[in-house]
């Protein structure tokens, strides 16, 4: 007897001692890791390079028009920044620990204001900052969520969303920036969808505004600040559709705006006020508007049409109603579009897959469809890596299980035998995969041989208000099986390795790795979730109060009986048994939309079972990494794993 419990008890302490967690920390303790070994100083050298490159997006005119504000990271964080000339140097103007958010230009003047979070927690506060002095000061409660800044024609008021009322609730306010602690609510929220200012009209008396229910529903609102009454423009009734406010006409005689009535597509259209006509501009456009722009006097405006992923730039007589294409831009990404107050110069932020974020300049010809020259103002660094050998993607179409095709971007490096196949999937879920500037993806195919794919499964925008709705409510797993019919595919190409397939992916991308690792764990070789939900129950009932009832939309009601006993039947963390495959699970401990518990009880669930999991968690960030020195450690400890597991 005494000998079996000897037994029993070295096996105990055996079984004790192979459960141990390991925990190391870095960056002054801001980086716990768990069961995460020490990295190789070969993988640190070895993407030195690759951590080392920069971006330069475009933030805003000065007052003139003679220079640009962009922001961009010398530090660890991204920060504003002046420059006066193309090619310039850059005069950096704020200094804070913390990323700066959107900015938006005071008009007649060089103020800007700028939104600022602390920590990750997307509680961000709004600042003025005068770049002539550096000098800055919070505008904002210090307490509520704020965002959507919308400066008044006048300059003498802003329009914001902010939860300040109850710490829930997405309501319109609006602020002098000389009184902004006598802030006034012109609209409250009457449920739990977003509402956000687009535009005020010429006399600052009216606003139009969104009000956002979700990804198939949203709707377009004149609010008068008079009075706050607020009339409905576009959207609501029986039959869903998204309808995205863009600015007041010229004399507000009527405003532009994109919607999905008409077609499967998001089009740019104008609506007159008096009559309620709706003319749709892009009727022949079969893809979806995605950016628009303006000039002051309200004669020109530009947008952009996503075509399968990359962007195109038109310009557009607002008098007629006719457009043509800017026919010079590289092809690429386009965003951030923003027209000088002389309505003389356009400004874009283009990213490609060989060159990252960089501020370009089109000075426009007098003719309102007639582009010119097209100016480069900003030069990122790129870690002294010869980007022209980058590999840039091509884009592919598999069968699912209901015979739908669907899309996805395959990057191959240049080598010869069968090659390990990373699969990213994007957040969202409404998301989309682009061809965008990613050295992470080349960082992947030069150290590891492997080829990448990001697909974009039923439910990712881009394709239509059919392909965004097919994983709602019942059908979640519907977009799980896209994986394994992209799996499928892999296996049947001569060039690809079916045994050596990892998934990585964050947000709800990274609830797709964790149900692709509970539907395909005989298949796939190891998994990286990144803030991922876990158990969408536990999610909704911890998600921040101001986004549940949007997310609910989405991926269903939880209160309902029916739908809690689906949802708690396809969360991972209910099937941690069917789990087979290494994982590796990256969280921010200030994360407001996925929190910290659905990590953990990920983690948790794991190690019960026995399975091996890598836990790394960043004290000091929110829903992913954006300091350069947690950044730096995740992509380091990532190519370990995946030279492990791969």
């Amino acid at each position: 007897m005494k000998l079996k419990q000897l037994v029993i008890g070295l096996f105990a302490l055996c079984s004790l001692s192979a459960n141990a967690v390991t925990e190391r920390t870095a960056n002054n303790g801001n980086l716990v890791m768990q069961d995460i070994p020490e990295i190789p100083a070969q993988i640190v050298q070895d993407l030195n390079r690759y951590q080392n490159v920069r971006s330069a997006p475009f933030r805003a005119f000065s007052a003139n028009g003679e220079a640009i504000y962009i922001s961009t990271r010398f530090g660890d964080v991204a920060q504003l920044h002046k420059v006066v000339m193309p090619g310039g140097a850059r005069q950096q103007l704020t200094f804070f620990k913390e990323p700066v958010g959107s900015v938006a230009r005071q008009p007649d003047s060089e103020n800007l204001a700028f939104t600022m979070d602390a920590g990750g927690s997307e509680f961000a506060q709004i600042f003025l900052l005068d770049p002539n002095t550096g000098e800055s000061k919070m505008l904002s409660d210090g307490e509520s969520r704020n965002g959507a800044l919308i400066w008044s024609n006048s300059g003498k008021k802003m329009a914001f969303q902010s939860t300040r009322r109850n710490g829930r609730s997405n309501d319109i306010w609006i602020m002098e920036p000389t009184n902004a602690a006598n802030a006034s609510m012109v609209l409250e929220s009457p449920d739990g969808s977003w509402w956000g200012p687009s535009d005020w009209d010429s006399n600052d008396q009216s606003l139009l505004v969104l009000q956002y229910i979700s990804a198939a529903d949203s709707r377009i609102y004149r609010v008068n600040l008079d009075g706050g009454e607020k009339v409905l423009l576009q959207g609501g009734g029986e039959s869903r559709s998204v309808n995205m406010p863009l600015a007041f006409s010229q004399g507000d005689k009527g405003y532009f705006f994109t919607t999905n009535q008409f077609s499967e597509f998001n089009q740019l259209a104008y609506a007159e006020f008096a009559t309620g006509k709706v003319t749709v501009i892009s009727e022949k456009i079969n893809w979806n508007v995605d950016d628009f722009a303006i000039t002051d006097d309200g004669k020109r405006a530009a947008f952009s049409v996503n075509e399968e992923g990359m962007s195109k730039v038109y310009l557009l007589n607002t008098e007629n109603l006719t457009f043509e294409p800017v026919s010079n831009l590289p092809v690429g990404l386009v965003g951030g579009m923003s027209f000088s107050d002389d309505s003389k110069k356009l400004a874009l932020t283009l990213n490609t897959p060989k060159t990252p974020s960089d501020t370009y300049v089109l000075n426009l010809k007098a003719k309102a469809t007639k582009h010119g020259d097209l100016v480069r103002w900003t030069y990122s660094e790129v870690g002294g890596l010869n980007t022209e050998q980058f590999v840039e993607p091509t884009l592919i179409r598999y069968p699912s299980f209901d015979k739908r095709q669907i899309p996805a971007f395959i990057y191959k490096p240049r080598k010869p035998g069968r090659l390990p196949v990373i699969i990213s999937i994007h957040g969202g879920p409404e998301g989309q995969a682009r061809p965008n500037f990613s050295s992470t993806i080349q960082l992947w195919m030069d150290k590891l041989g492997a080829a990448v794919i990001t697909p974009n499964v039923r439910g990712s925008a881009g394709y239509g208000k059919e392909y965004i709705n097919l994983d709602n409510g019942f059908n979640r797993e519907d977009s799980v099986k896209d994986v394994g019919a992209l799996l499928d595919w892999i296996a049947a190409q001569p060039d690809l390795d079916a045994s050596r397939v990892a998934v990585i992916g964050g947000s709800y991308g990274g609830y797709m790795v964790l149900a692709s690792a509970v539907h395909f764990s005989d298949r796939l070789k190891a998994a990286v979730d990144i803030v991922g939900i876990s158990n969408f129950v536990t999610f909704l009932q911890n998600t921040q109060d101001y986004r549940r009832d949007l997310r609910r939309v989405e991926y269903g009601d939880e209160r309902d009986p029916a739908m809690y006993e689906h949802l708690q039947k396809i969360s991972p963390s209910n099937n941690v048994d069917k789990i087979n495959v290494p994982m590796f699970v990256v969280q921010g401990q200030n994360d407001p939309r996925v929190p910290v518990t659905e990590a953990e009880q990920i983690v948790a669930a794991l190690r019960a079972n026995g399975k091996p999991v890598w836990y790394m968690n960043a004290l000091n960030e929110g829903h992913g990494y954006r300091k350069k020195e947690n950044a730096d450690i995740y992509q380091q400890a990532v190519v370990l794993f995946f030279q492990q597991h791969l």
